[in-house]
């Protein structure tokens, strides 16, 4: 027994000398230094971590914020954008604070900037067709307007601007260094852009926005500095406070889990930082009596529009041929490419457009004009870009018999006509109606004859008798026929008869 204990003594001694000679190397190995944290933290897994860190410095500071005194929806998830509702006609109040730290911006520093805020379409489908939206509700309200700016409740505003044109926007100047509070009343409801009308939620989204520019070197309040918007719907008077009052008893019912899912509700909105609206070149009103500094939101140049009577792009129409000058070239400018939707009647998409040079729209493909401007018009801004003209529903060609005795050199020698030495000069008229009025009318152009001194056109018959010609007969007009065209005076003397033979 004593043998065995002496043995267990031996082992334990043996044991603990070799656990002490394992230790003994590691502070001589390592060192000090080896315990420190900075050298721990600068091993490279744990700077690959910090690097996925953005540094405080370059956390981005907007200069301005816009703040709308209007409660947010308590029923909007996390992570999606807030939205707030509105009442038709009431003045809600815009905070526009000036963000800028120490040092920011020194050039509008005790300088005047510019904002414009207008209400848009959330929906990006109705925002590629806003200018139809817009002329239907203008229609169906004539003499109101989607904004308006409660002047009388502004605080800071400066020189209040209007566009007759632009029933959705207004413009002012302010001073980033005072208190500054803007006014606005929504007067259009979200029901009114959508096909059925069941009520304020069925209706689309819009979007305030507020842009802000300061003075370039030119004068004029061109230089972006900032934009921002948020989401809202517009209803009834006292629907908005209805709908909250619905969003917040609904949530109310719902678990602890449920309501974990959804936003809060704030007292106000703030608008979230966005592009700036893309402008079309306008020219702005100054709705105050008093003589103001000018401004303009942007640069604008003056371009002849065609009035709702004038031939489509695509007509060739009186039988003269289109000018190069309405096809567009692949070297056109951006500015060139807006005149020129202009001239073919597209203004509508002028904005949609802005930064399009001609080679721009060339490359659009049908399918993606059909996409942005809608079936329409999206096949007749191809048509127009292509250059294609409507094809004629027939073609008939006239020589005035007068004229045969012109005696042209034929190369030809082997025609008919080279053998009397003289060809006969028809006209092509191209008819996109077939009636009689539209005869007249390209016979008078080809023939250089004022239209209201054609009485009466005929078609000689059979044994030379005159028959007058109707939409019937041209109807039944042999596609290319061929006339002969002989104009008489009329018995009275005023005026002339033509005569088909």
């Amino acid at each position: 027994m004593a043998w065995v204990l002496k043995m267990d003594e031996v082992i334990e001694s043996g044991l603990a000398h070799d656990f002490d000679a394992s230790l003994s190397g590691i502070g001589q190995e390592l060192g000090a230094g080896a315990y420190s944290m900075s050298d721990v933290l600068a091993l490279p897994i744990f700077k690959q971590e910090d690097s996925n860190l953005p540094p405080d410095n370059d956390a981005k500071h907007p200069p301005f914020q816009y703040v709308m005194c209007a409660a947010t929806s308590p029923a909007v998830k996390l992570h999606d954008e807030t939205l707030t509702y509105l009442n038709q006609g009431q003045s809600y109040e815009i905070r526009l604070i000036d963000n800028r730290k120490m040092g920011d911006m020194p050039e509008i520093a005790g300088k005047l900037v510019k904002s414009i805020i207008r209400v848009v379409f959330h929906d990006r489908r109705l925002q590629y067709t806003e200018h139809q939206q817009l002329e239907g509700w203008k229609w169906n309200r004539p003499g109101d307007k989607l904004l308006d700016l409660d002047i009388p409740m502004s605080v800071g505003v400066i020189d209040v601007r209007t566009n007759p044109s632009q029933l959705n926007a207004v413009e002012f100047l302010w001073d980033p260094g005072k208190r500054t509070s803007a006014f606005i009343q929504v007067h259009c409801i979200s029901t009114e852009f959508t096909p059925r009308k069941h009520g304020g939620e069925k209706g689309v989204a819009f979007r305030i926005q507020v842009d802000t520019f300061k003075q370039a070197e030119n004068g004029e309040y061109t230089d972006h500095l900032h934009s921002a918007s948020c989401q809202i719907k517009v209803f009834k008077p006292k629907g908005a406070d209805r709908k909250q009052k619905t969003d917040r008893e609904k949530m109310e019912k719902r678990t602890a889990p449920e309501k974990e899912k959804y936003q809060p509700s704030y007292d106000t909105t703030i608008l979230t930082e966005c592009s700036p609206w893309p402008d079309t070149p306008t020219a702005f009103v100054n709705s105050s009596p008093t003589p103001t500094p000018t401004f303009s939101s942007t640069a604008h140049t003056t371009c002849s529009v065609p009035d709702s009577n004038s031939s489509s792009p695509n007509h060739q129409g009186d039988g003269i041929p289109q000018v190069s000058g309405e096809q567009l070239h692949p070297s056109a400018t951006i500015q060139e490419a807006q005149q020129w939707l202009l001239k073919q009647r597209f203004s509508s998409y002028t904005r949609l457009f802005s930064n399009f040079s001609g080679a721009d729209l060339l490359k659009l493909t049908r399918e993606d004009l059909v996409q942005i401007c809608g079936p329409a018009d999206g096949i007749r801004l191809y048509n127009a870009l292509k250059s294609r003209s409507v094809r004629p529903r027939l073609t008939i060609y006239v020589c005035q018999e007068q004229s045969r005795s012109i005696q042209l050199e034929q190369q030809d020698s082997g025609s008919a006509e080279s053998r009397n030495g003289a060809i006969y000069v028809y006209h092509a008229i191209y008819l996109e109606e077939m009636a009689a009025s539209e005869v007249t009318r390209k016979l008078a152009l080809v023939f250089n004859i004022p239209l209201h001194q054609i009485n009466q056109v005929y078609r000689q018959g059979p044994t030379g008798i005159h028959i007058i010609v109707s939409d019937q007969m041209v109807q039944n007009f042999e596609d290319e026929s061929c006339f002969l065209v002989t104009t008489i005076k009329d018995e009275n003397g005023e005026g002339f008869h033509m005569i088909l033979k």
